[in-house]
């Protein structure tokens, strides 16, 4: 199992990817050994998830959501929630 996850980070930015488990990934992040990105944007809290069956259906969904603007990505997070 996959899942497509968006971090908001401590300046308020928002941060996508995917991962097998998304709490060893979000702590990774929060610990400085996930991506660039959260190295220099630490992140505060997961925001939303989705869990696909294979890799690829994950991919797509997080090319998807990287190409919206942030109030397509905000949305998703409330509707989400």
């Amino acid at each position: 199992m996959y899942f497509v996850y968006i971090l908001q980070c401590k300046d308020k930015s928002l941060y996508t990817g995917i991962a097998t488990d998304v709490l060893r990934r979000f702590d990774e992040h929060r610990s400085g050994r996930g991506a660039r990105y959260t190295r220099a944007h630490p992140p505060k809290k997961i925001v939303h998830q989705e869990p696909f069956t294979t890799r690829s259906a994950a991919l797509k969904r997080e090319a998807e959501i990287k190409r919206w603007p942030r109030a397509k990505k905000l949305a998703l997070c409330i509707m989400a929630s």
